[in-house]
């Protein structure tokens, strides 16, 4: 593959592996990061890059969900326009880019030819991946339980394992591409100073860590045992649908940003599925020693070590009193939300009173 001045790093998943933070950062330093040739292509000047990003995802996928029908209409075109006015490198930043089948990743590197191409798949151990995982499904509206979940994922009959399976996304992804141009990164198990997730993607993309000096306070936390039953319950109460939209969505999307929802223990994977899990990373990592794809971090830190001693309770059957706890604290900041938003009908009346007033004026 011949080189040239233009760049563009694909950063295409994987869920869960801290992908919301780095989107932040990059979105935030926008301007840093663009003083240096790194450009994170966007729609216009001041909106949200991230918005963008997820936009062209779904247009690229041929998906149209999380706003108004039609809301994500060419805004992959759009994408690819930004990219080729750039002459240094460009990043494309969305992990639910990671299961697109092979003939959207012929279409992707169709329209980017010319430049430069990497592929970036950052990875983490599946004993935090698990639990995560289920957690975001909960949030988008999914009513099972943990252990469904997982009987679920192992069959590979759930869209997270599509997203996580390593071996089968960087097959599709570097089908024609160089090794040395596809990038697995390992999240850390242990945070070290400068060894952390960020600067692992940094050194990737070329990324100096100081032209980006505005830190995210983004990171996607997961939920404690009793606040992720409590949605799962209030999902099954509300018929709610994966992926819908509505006023009903829009309160329980404020209600996950401004509830403490960590205040109960985090969910943790069953003894009894680490057999499993260890199996998967084994083929993972063989396949990436196989492969000659470059690792930026250490395989270990995706293999499973042993269940802890102190395991959390089932998710599944948390006493009701810490849910009634966690409900208390939902109703506040669902309330307090409530109370926030304008009253429509006030609104309306406004609305003709002023029109009113115009009418005599004339």
């Amino acid at each position: 593959m011949s080189r040239t001045a233009r760049k563009v790093f694909l950063h295409v998943g994987a869920p869960k592996t801290g992908t919301t933070y780095v989107q932040d950062r990059l979105a935030l330093n926008l301007r840093t990061l663009a003083e240096h040739g790194i450009n994170l292509p966007n729609r216009r000047l001041f909106a949200d890059p991230n918005l963008f990003h997820f936009r062209a995802a779904l247009d690229l996928l041929g998906q149209d969900w999380g706003g108004p029908p039609g809301h994500a209409a060419g805004a992959w075109p759009t994408m690819v326009k930004q990219v080729r006015r750039h002459t240094g490198t460009s990043i494309i930043s969305h992990e639910i880019l990671a299961p697109a089948p092979k003939e959207k990743v012929s279409r992707v590197m169709n329209d980017l030819q010319g430049a430069e191409i990497h592929i970036v798949y950052s990875a983490r151990d599946l004993v935090r991946q698990m639990p995560a995982a289920w957690q975001e499904s909960v949030k988008q509206g999914r009513k099972w339980s943990f252990e469904k979940f997982l009987v679920k994922a192992e069959r590979e009959s759930v869209w997270f394992m599509r997203a996580f399976d390593l071996p089968t996304v960087l097959s599709n992804w570097s089908a024609n591409l160089l090794p040395e141009n596809v990038h697995v990164v390992t999240v850390p198990q242990q945070r070290v100073a400068g060894d952390s997730l960020w600067d692992r993607f940094c050194q990737v993309v070329g990324i100096d860590p100081a032209w980006a000096p505005l830190e995210s306070e983004r990171t996607n936390a997961g939920m404690g045992v009793a606040e992720t039953e409590l949605l799962r319950r209030l999902n099954r109460r509300l018929d709610r649908a994966t992926r819908s939209t509505g006023a009903h969505e829009e309160l329980i999307r404020a209600m996950l940003e401004r509830v403490d929802l960590h205040k109960s223990r985090k969910v943790q994977l069953p003894p009894e599925h680490y057999a499993w899990t260890r199996a998967v990373t084994e083929r993972w990592i063989e396949w990436i020693e196989g492969s000659g794809v470059r690792v930026v971090g250490d395989l270990d830190d995706l293999r499973t070590g042993e269940p802890p001693v102190d395991l959390a309770p089932n998710p599944n059957r948390v006493r009701n009193k810490k849910i009634t706890n966690a409900a208390v604290h939902a109703l506040a900041a669902m309330t307090n939300e409530a109370a926030r938003r304008p009253d429509p009908s006030r609104e309306l009346g406004s609305r003709i009173r002023a029109h009113a007033t115009r009418l005599r004026q004339q």
